[in-house]
């Protein structure tokens, strides 16, 4: 089972890591662009017209400093430097040992500076947004889809995909023909007393971490969207959308509004 994750805005910053070694992150094959957003983002961020660039606002201006040292920042493990709605319900630290075992072979984090990053790898905090357009390299999606494609659908081996992204991030790559058949993208909406649904951003968000968390603590281990609905039936209310050749399949969790 792969697990995929989006960041978060929000990022511990690390105090007494060692600085970044691009060599030792896990998909050593993204090495090379990681390379190439590493540089166009600490060029970015020292211009005058970073904010701008970056589309983040002045209350964030500090973060976007500490971005032109990131090759010398102290860093932290992924699984520390997320924080946040999803990672606060996903709560990696008080899993037992089991559980974390499984959270490092099975969660991907897919990230606009890195690409991908499994929980042990090491990176300092930064900010940076996957629909961000950085000089000379465009639109972080387009920049990372192509490598990410090549490097993802290995690490999914003969399992399922449980999409926990947004659109944002589910931008950079998508998975496609049969591994698309093996993908349950999770979806939340809330439910009123009327029957009408709604998406709700801040509920969507913890209850993708639960599951998450759900996941790793039970290690069920099914191999296909239905069998991954019948599995959460017992701990959520799911419902399924129909099979269609070569697309991933709407996992919805509906939750009382």
């Amino acid at each position: 089972m792969l697990i995929l994750l989006p960041p978060s805005e929000g990022k511990a910053v690390g105090s007494r890591g060692r600085p970044l070694d691009l060599g030792a992150l896990s998909f050593p094959e993204l090495r090379d662009t990681r390379e190439r957003v590493l540089d166009a983002l600490v060029d970015t961020s020292s211009g005058d017209d970073a904010l701008e660039v970056l589309g983040v606002g002045a209350g964030v201006r500090d973060q976007v400093e500490r971005n032109v040292e990131l090759r010398s920042a102290p860093t932290l493990s992924a699984s520390r430097l997320y924080t946040g709605v999803l990672y606060d319900a996903l709560d990696l630290t008080t899993l037992d040992r089991a559980a974390k075992a499984r959270a490092s072979r099975r969660l991907v984090v897919i990230s606009a500076l890195f690409g991908a990053l499994r929980p042990n790898d090491k990176v300092p905090s930064y900010r940076l947004s996957m629909d961000v357009s950085l000089p000379g390299l465009g639109k972080l999606a387009g920049v990372w889809r192509p490598v990410l494609e090549d490097a993802l659908p290995a690490a999914a081996g003969r399992g399922l995909i449980v999409d926990l992204r947004s659109s944002t991030y589910a931008a950079a790559w998508r998975p496609a023909g049969g591994l698309a058949e093996r993908t349950a993208a999770i979806h939340v909406v809330r439910e009123a007393a009327d029957g009408t649904r709604s998406v709700v951003s801040h509920m969507a968000k913890h209850t993708r971490g639960l599951v998450a968390r759900w996941l790793l603590e039970t290690g069920v281990d099914p191999r296909t969207p239905e069998a991954l609905a019948d599995a959460m039936s017992g701990e959520f209310r799911v419902e399924l959308d129909e099979p269609r050749s070569g697309k991933s399949r709407r996992l919805e969790i509906v939750e009382p509004g």
